[in-house]
């Protein structure tokens, strides 16, 4: 622990009767900890999209990992201009630009599904994420600038600590809502279909995919509404760094840089693992869409487990050295996931979200320790490298297409053996997370 955050645990503990979230500022507070719990609910849900579209649109897994491409290029996209915004603008400014990104894109799904055009979603997906980037941009340094500064870890604790619940509420809203409407018929089935049976088997279909994401603008709108009527002043959120001269500062930290590459990799190998989990679940176990989404969901609730147990063990253990002992038994996971049996690789694919866990924040704080004035921008390029999502994700797909490196994985049909040999892709993430742990072990916070 640094001195400033000895002194600044003291501040808290001296002043335990000032209020989290003080009176006059609770009403922005709980409109802020929705949009924390819409992105995570959005996020989540988007990941199902990839095997729903591959069906509905009847398309190669490659192509249809073009939603994460889509998703996560626009947070790599919008990050730096939310920096921007926040810089030059307010919070408040930030909020409204990120909620009308959003809103548009999810309108834009009503006449995707009725051209049954798989670009416009794709569109559509893209304008939607860049109103979530803006939005992870600009949420977090609102919330904490939401009362006394003693207070603040805390209150953005208890603002986080939404997010997964809205990451569980977009699982359960795709499961239910999405792959539950989809029709069962296989491609072959759907190949044999007249042109008016299967635009009408696709409208159906359509139609759920639309559903959560058109029925949220209305909390969306009334978020937006507040906000713009407000008269909440924040207009000395920005700092005089230029752009520039905040970006040479930050490549030249190693930890920092090496953090983004870190974070990349890191947000590559969770989109691409929960993406193609349900893919994994069907191809090995011969489910359906809606009974392999099962196995997401305990993936989710690992994951949430293991955060809430590793936050806690973070009070005895260096951070850094607990992500080096994760990121080694994510190695370990995926070597299970693609050489054991399928009664015993099901619990090595459950196992890599609890390997997880922990990283995305871990970088996250270690990259940002200690940055001055060009924190603003550098906690920008942390969510630049979101894009990571989308480069990684569809490598992925492109491997369990083409069966590559089938040849490395024996005993299996061609089939089973190309979803498995594709985790070899993310035993390289982890990899670069293990190197990252063990360059900067000793760093506390």
């Amino acid at each position: 622990m640094t001195k400033d955050t000895a002194a600044f645990t003291s501040d808290v503990r001296d002043v335990d009767d000032t209020p989290v979230v003080p009176h006059q500022y609770r009403v922005y507070f709980f409109l802020l900890v929705s949009c924390f719990a819409l992105w995570g609910l959005l996020n989540n849900m988007t990941d199902n999209l990839v095997p729903s579209f591959a069906k509905i649109f009847m398309i190669k897994a490659v192509d249809s990992s073009l939603v994460q491409v889509a998703f996560y290029g626009a947070y790599a996209v919008l990050a730096l201009p939310a920096a921007y915004i926040i810089k030059r603008y307010s919070y408040r400014m930030g909020v409204l630009v990120g909620l009308g990104f959003y809103m548009i894109g999810a309108f834009g799904y009503i006449p995707a599904a009725i051209l049954q055009s798989y670009n416009l979603f794709l569109v559509s997906i893209f304008i939607l994420a860049g109103g979530l980037s803006v939005l992870e941009t600009t949420c977090n340094p609102f919330v904490l600038s939401l009362g006394d500064e003693s207070t603040s870890v805390r209150r953005l604790n208890f603002a986080q600590a939404f997010n997964p619940l809205g990451s569980m509420a977009g699982l359960f809203l795709a499961k239910y809502v999405i792959l539950a409407h989809l029709n069962p018929a296989t491609l072959d089935d759907r190949l044999a279909m007249s042109t008016e049976a299967l635009t009408a088997v696709r409208d159906t279909e359509l139609f759920w995919v639309c559903v959560p994401y058109v029925g949220l603008i209305l909390i969306a709108f009334i978020i937006w509404c507040f906000f713009y009527r407000s008269g909440l002043s924040d207009r000395d959120a920005g700092d005089t760094m230029s752009v520039g001269e905040a970006i040479r500062r930050l490549v030249a930290r190693p930890r920092y840089a090496f953090g983004v590459v870190s974070q990349f990799f890191y947000v590559g190998v969770q989109i691409a693992v929960w993406t193609w989990t349900i893919k994994y679940v069907m191809t090995n176990m011969n489910l359906i869409e809606a009974e392999a989404a099962n196995y997401y969901i305990y993936s989710i609730f690992l994951f949430i487990g293991c955060r809430w147990i590793c936050t806690w063990l973070m009070k005895y253990i260096v951070p850094a050295k607990m992500m080096a002992v994760f990121a080694l038994g994510g190695i370990l996971c995926c070597l299970g996931t693609i050489y054991l049996p399928i009664e015993i690789s099901i619990y090595c694919l459950v196992g890599i979200s609890g390997c997880m866990s922990l990283m995305f924040p871990t970088i996250y704080g270690i990259a940002l320790r200690g940055l001055g004035p060009e924190v603003k921008f550098g906690a920008a390029g942390l969510i630049m490298a979101i894009l990571g999502g989308a480069i990684i994700t569809p490598m992925m797909g492109a491997l369990v297409d083409s069966g590559t490196l089938t040849g490395l994985v024996s005993g299996f049909s061609p089939e089973i053996a190309a979803i498995r040999s594709a985790f070899y892709l993310p035993v390289l993430c982890f990899a670069v997370v293990l190197a990252y742990s063990l360059a900067f072990r000793n760093v506390k916070d």
